[in-house]
């Protein structure tokens, strides 16, 4: 532990510097964080599962920081610097940072800055510039720290700080303007994105439990996940939801077919009695949005779903960017100020304040379509779709070398990886946490995968 004479000394003076400013009571932390940082520089991987369960509680870190510094931007930065720090002592060995998506990550970042440098709007650019680098240190540091991560923990730590935030929701839902949950953050369609990331994890750690009681233990958070998906009123978090249910089913049609084999009469009971109770445990308004999909046969009518309305007229006004920059986009971030100049923005203003004019696309790959180009938007697709081809081989190779756990963790991360991927044409969360962090993780599959098949290869 080279450093940490020098870190001693440094906190050291910060302590004397506090004690001088006008908040000496920060000067206690200084302690408890050489002793955090010293941890963190043993076992930087431990930072990256503490990141990923943060995740959930941004908005009340927010909401306490005010925007300013907050405990998880520190803990990121402390973990870049020790990061940095280890590559360079070779603490680390550069070849971790092996990954086939670089080649696609590289040409999708050089479209990303040509059109940045083209922006209709530099100052929007720059924003968006700074919200996505977030996600892109994250999969640096995903892929860097990976072969040390455990995947289980990983996927207790998301579930477990996912559900933890769903018990808040359902408590709180009751108190919202329209009875949809939201949990800690400021939109109940995000709340149900990490629900959707988190649900396949869940159902992994309930199906390999090894003993009874933890297996009702992760049966309970997989229960309350699904409650918490109810109360959002999310139409699409059930639909991702729902596909990625029928695809882990397929994954384990022979465990299902042995089920309904030895406990049909139990299922059918069940299926009795959740279906007529259905209607009464689910919000209102979500019975009502979900019935408004009925009506789609005959074209979206603004009268009778809103949000349905503001998505086609996003469909519109994007198509309409695209046309106009079809090779460098309209710039990084823009999409809301091209939105704001048509007339769809006045008329599906909630209020009559110019902040209701500028909206997102709710569609990230319309976003980047349309922000960043043709080009740019087939890469960012690209990238997505090489995630989940590394699971898919990760998962065949596992499958074949008869080994069901690795096996698991591959079509698990992969069906969480899918989830994103599915629900990034609903919201506009390029520089999603969630999303990055699984995309370093398809990365690390995927190698593990290669590195074993060639190290069996005679």
């Amino acid at each position: 532990m080279p450093l940490v004479l020098p870190l001693a000394l440094l906190l050291g003076l910060a302590c004397l510097l506090l004690l001088a400013s006008p908040y000496p009571y920060l000067a206690p932390l200084a302690l408890p964080a050489l002793a955090g940082l010293a941890l963190l520089y043993r076992k930087p991987v431990w930072g990256l599962l503490v990141l990923v369960a943060l995740v959930p509680f941004e908005g009340l870190f927010a909401a306490a920081g005010g925007g300013g510094v907050t405990a998880n931007k520190l803990l990121g930065l402390a973990l870049i610097a020790i990061a940095g720090l280890q590559l360079l002592l070779r603490q680390l060995p550069a070849q971790r940072l092996r990954s086939n998506l670089w080649p696609v990550l590289l040409a999708f970042l050089a479209c990303y800055l040509l059109s940045l440098a083209f922006s209709s709007d530099l100052g929007l650019s720059l924003q968006h510039l700074r919200q996505f680098a977030v996600g892109l240190v994250l999969f640096a540091l995903s892929v860097l720290l990976g072969h040390d991560l455990d995947l289980p923990a990983l996927a207790r730590a998301v579930v477990l700080s996912v559900a933890s935030t769903c018990v808040v929701a359902l408590a709180s839902a009751s108190h919202q303007p329209d009875g949809r949950a939201i949990g800690l953050l400021s939109d109940p369609n995000y709340f149900a994105l990490l629900i959707s990331v988190a649900f396949p994890l869940a159902l992994l750690l309930t199906l390999r439990a090894p003993r009874w009681p933890q297996r009702l233990l992760w049966l309970a958070q997989l229960v309350l996940l699904l409650a918490a998906l109810g109360r959002t009123g999310s139409r699409s978090g059930l639909l991702v939801v729902v596909l990625t249910a029928a695809i882990a089913a397929w994954h384990y049609r022979d465990g299902v077919k042995h089920l309904l084999t030895r406990h049909l009469g139990w299922l059918i009971l069940a299926l009795a009695i959740v279906l007529p109770l259905s209607p009464a445990l689910l919000p209102e308004s979500f019975i009502q949005r979900l019935e408004v999909l009925t009506s789609l046969k005959s074209g979206v009518k603004s009268h009778a779903d809103n949000s349905l309305a503001r998505r086609s007229a996003y469909l519109v006004v994007g198509g309409e960017i695209i046309a106009e920059h079809p090779l460098l986009g309209s710039g990084p971030g823009t999409f809301p100020l091209h939105f704001a100049r048509t007339g769809y923005a006045i008329a599906f203003a909630n209020q009559p304040i110019p902040t209701q004019l500028f909206r997102e696309a709710h569609n990230t790959y319309l976003s980047m379509f349309s922000e960043i180009g043709l080009p740019g938007g087939l890469l960012f697709a690209g990238l997505l779709l090489l995630g989940l081809r590394n699971c898919q081989v990760a998962r065949r190779h596992w499958l074949s070398r008869g080994d069901p756990e690795r096996a698991a963790l591959a079509t698990h991360f992969g069906l969480s990886c899918l989830a994103l991927a599915c629900f990034l044409f609903f919201l506009s969360v390029p520089s999603h946490k969630y999303l990055w962090v699984m995309l370093g993780i398809t990365s690390v599959l995927r190698l593990q995968a290669d590195d074993d098949a060639a190290g069996a290869r005679p």
